[in-house]
């Protein structure tokens, strides 16, 4: 009986090479997640360091520092501060307010029509000249190649004339211009894996187009929507160029905020960090927030 049941060489090297495959595998994974979570933590740090303790590049609080509140009461976020006026932190929540509002209305935006432009190339031919729908799709997903430079000056002159410069409403059209694609793209593989008969048997049953729509393809879209509209607010929070180049006072947004962090002494590093601590966290929170969305959208489309 011991014969039977004892473990043959074979099976021990199985589980050598399982356990080493695995312990590699892990390792790898605490590596990336270590080289990608530093610039955060680097970031944050610094907002709590002196000048010296920046230049000297110290790194682990309450080991080579003692975190001091020095970044946020550049903002007027200290816990000293926070109860008190503040001229710099009107000006903080002035500009992250422009950049919520922005962001979050060109990501809606830009879902919902890039979600209807992607459902109509998924489901309907075109036919524009010699392209087809694979060519349209791919002319989207083309303009991201263009560099913004090229199109300064036309927006910059374009604005002008329009009278959109420094203006919310400017900022939110461009920055919807600018991830459709992306949008786009994604929807449509989205929408691609929707099989068509699902909406032939709500067409027999009695919904029309826009029933089949909105009661069957946007519950299974959703998870893809979602990730479109965090690509698209990601995207969107963290542009600087034409934020800097067609905004001046009004319309200001965090990333140029961010950007003005210097003096005639050099670079504000703890100020800058502070303002780049306080710009990341609304993604991580909205991050975390909506993944319970995703989970919800993906077995509602499991369901249908």
């Amino acid at each position: 009986m011991s014969a039977i049941f004892k473990e043959h060489e074979s099976d021990r090297k199985v589980q050598v090479k399982w356990w080493t495959s695995r312990v590699a595998i892990y390792a790898a994974l605490v590596t990336w997640a270590i080289i990608c979570l530093f610039p955060i933590f680097w970031t944050l740090t610094t907002s709590f360091k002196l000048a010296p303790d920046v230049m000297r590049g110290n790194m682990i609080p309450w080991w080579d520092f003692t975190p001091k509140w020095k970044g946020w009461e550049s903002l007027g976020l200290s816990p000293r501060l926070i109860g008190e006026i503040s001229t710099v932190r009107e000006e903080f929540l002035k500009r992250f307010w422009n950049s919520a509002i922005v962001a979050v209305s060109a990501s809606l935006l830009a879902v919902i029509l890039g979600s209807l432009a992607a459902y109509g190339l998924s489901r309907f031919n075109y036919r524009f000249g010699f392209m087809r729908n694979s060519d349209i799709s791919f002319f989207f997903l083309s303009q991201m190649i263009l560099p913004p430079v090229v199109l300064a000056l036309p927006f910059l002159v374009l604005y002008k004339s329009l009278d959109l410069l420094d203006s919310r409403v400017g900022l939110i059209l461009l920055y919807t211009l600018m991830v459709l694609p992306i949008v786009i793209w994604i929807m449509r593989d989205q929408f691609q894996g929707i099989p068509v008969e699902l909406e032939e048997a709500a067409l027999v049953d009695g919904l029309g187009i826009w029933g089949a729509f909105v009661q069957i393809v946007l519950p299974i879209a959703l998870p893809g929507m979602v990730a479109a509209f965090i690509l698209s607010l990601v995207l969107c929070w963290n542009e600087y160029f034409f934020a800097a180049l067609l905004t001046s006072t009004d319309a200001k947004t965090l990333p140029v905020m961010v950007a003005s962090q210097t003096g005639s002494q050099g670079i504000n590093w703890w100020s800058m960090a502070a303002l780049s601590s306080a710009a990341i966290l609304p993604l991580v929170v909205v991050a975390i927030f909506l993944e319970k969305y995703i989970i919800k959208g993906m077995a509602a489309g499991a369901v249908k």
